[in-house]
């Protein structure tokens, strides 16, 4: 039995040098002995500004670093023989890989084409604003630089639902188009602007049985030629839900593998909205808790004036823990970024400590804490400066708490605004095992906590380093358990 913990393992502003592929190559053994199992990988495929694009701007799904397309061979992470190489690595020292899949959207095409479409009311997109009329849209995708190698598949735009510039005006909108197998959006759960099937560039339309062949045929043969072990599955709330239900059946009919996978459905607040996905694709994937994410932003800005006892309220872990990965920031909450929506530094010890030392969810490491990060910040008025993001102190110490003493029965202590606590009663196959977390937003915190008679007579101490004080196991075993102001103690027994 192992508590498993993930990683994500690049962040929006790494740097665009072609390194990350060989860092975790080096880093693969350190990386497992931090007490990390999993590691979710940036998109690894060549997007449409070549070694500038962090990924999610995907030019061709089949170019791993291995062609020169958009003008450079090598992808922002490096070369397609140092992910397979880094993959390995990562392998030999016990840890799985998850590939990040981003099939909603295709950006960068080689050619343009005339085709009919409509232009929509980008607030209500079930709203047509004009009639059928010719627009000359990026949509041939040709792939010169690969000159048919691995696939001779060219998209053009019967695979496409809409796009959002029009290159015989110079127009930007968004455009419906027209083609074979539809004149409207595809159907999608979420409502948002009416019907939010286009996100950017151009919009996969997965309608036509031949781009799900062929997104069949790529998705074999990137397990194929990388053998990893699962996926982050980008932007699924602009798809429609049978998609991934049909592909990911397929992979892991043809793999043979699990294949563990975690979705993208980012709707912070909207609890109900992931629940319905989730029996949308009969629960064959996880997803991350963006209500949970919403809740630390909010705590971690509101500082005392949040209620505690709150904090899992319409949360994804609360209500369905065993498909909820749970997370403090991703690549897409960092300031600047589109969803940005970032924890405040003080509070995200306590948030790791509300993700890691609790027996629900499958937590997800940010890069940036564990490694701090910088990043340049541009302001209005065109002036730069660079910001540094230091690690979250004690995310170490508290992966190893996580590996080593989370097990057991949970007893739950959210019974005042400002202090909340809990204990996990350890378990006799792990040695050594049982926790008890006390974390306050406001004032120093005191909680009488029980964790159990197996523990009476012996002394716990605060792991992380914040309250020297010893905390003896009373007969009944219960302890008096203390933490800082505006921090988090966890104790363990020596």
């Amino acid at each position: 039995m192992e508590n498993f913990t993930m990683l994500q393992y690049f962040q929006w502003y790494y740097p665009a040098d072609g390194s990350l592929w060989k860092k975790m190559n080096a880093e693969a053994t350190q990386i497992k002995a931090f007490g990390i199992d999993t590691l979710w990988l940036p998109p690894a495929y060549k997007g449409m500004d070549g070694k500038q694009s962090p990924g999610y701007d995907v030019y061709d799904h089949y170019d791993l670093g291995e062609f020169d397309q958009k003008g450079s061979v090598i992808t922002k992470y490096g070369s397609k023989e140092e992910l397979i190489d880094a993959i390995k690595s990562a392998k030999q020292a016990g840890l799985q890989v998850y590939m990040d899949i981003v099939l909603n959207h295709l950006g960068g095409a080689d050619e343009t084409e005339k085709i009919p479409a409509r232009k929509v009311n980008p607030q209500n997109r079930l709203e047509f604003i004009s009639e059928v009329f010719e627009i000359s849209a990026y949509t041939k995708f040709k792939f010169p630089g690969r000159n048919g190698k691995y696939s001779n598949f060219e998209w053009d735009f019967q695979c496409f639902t809409g796009v959002d510039f029009d290159e015989a005006t110079g127009e930007s909108a968004i455009y419906s188009i027209q083609n074979q197998y539809g004149d409207a959006w595809q159907d999608v759960l979420d409502t948002e602007n009416g019907n939010y099937d286009y996100l950017m560039l151009s919009d996969i339309d997965f309608r036509n049985p031949s781009v799900t062949e062929e997104l069949k045929k790529w998705g074999e043969w990137f397990h194929n030629t990388l053998n990893f072990d699962g996926f982050r599955l980008d932007a699924i709330k602009h798809m429609p839900p049978g998609f991934y239900k049909d592909w990911l059946d397929h992979m892991r009919s043809v793999t043979g593998k699990e294949l563990f996978t975690v979705g993208e459905y980012w709707s912070p607040g909207k609890l109900d909205d992931m629940l319905k996905y989730i029996e949308a694709t009969g629960e064959r994937m996880s997803l991350f808790d963006a209500c949970l994410q919403n809740n630390f932003s909010i705590a971690s800005k509101q500082g005392n004036g949040f209620d505690l006892t709150k904090i899992f309220e319409g949360t994804l872990v609360q209500v369905k823990p065993e498909l909820a990965v749970t997370l403090v920031e991703n690549h897409d909450t960092q300031p600047l970024q589109s969803l940005e929506q970032t924890v405040e530094y003080w509070f995200r010890s306590i948030a790791y400590a509300l993700i890691l030392l609790r027996t629900t969810g499958y937590p997800c490491i940010f890069y940036p804490d564990l490694y701090g990060a910088s990043y340049c910040d541009k302001g209005n008025d065109g002036s730069e400066h660079e910001i540094f993001l230091e690690p979250v102190a004690q995310i170490q110490t508290m992966l190893g708490l996580r590996k080593n003493n989370v097990y057991g029965e949970q007893r739950d202590y959210f019974d005042h605004p400002n202090c909340v606590g809990w204990t996990v009663g350890g378990i006799q196959e792990k040695g050594g095992s049982g926790i008890a977390v006390i974390l306050s937003n406001g004032d120093d915190g005191i909680k009488d906590m029980e964790i159990g008679k197996k523990f009476a007579g012996k002394i716990f101490r605060d792991r992380l380093g914040n309250i020297e004080q010893e905390v003896p196991i009373s007969d009944e075993g219960w302890g008096t358990f203390y933490c800082s102001a505006g921090s988090v103690s966890a104790y363990t027994a020596d």
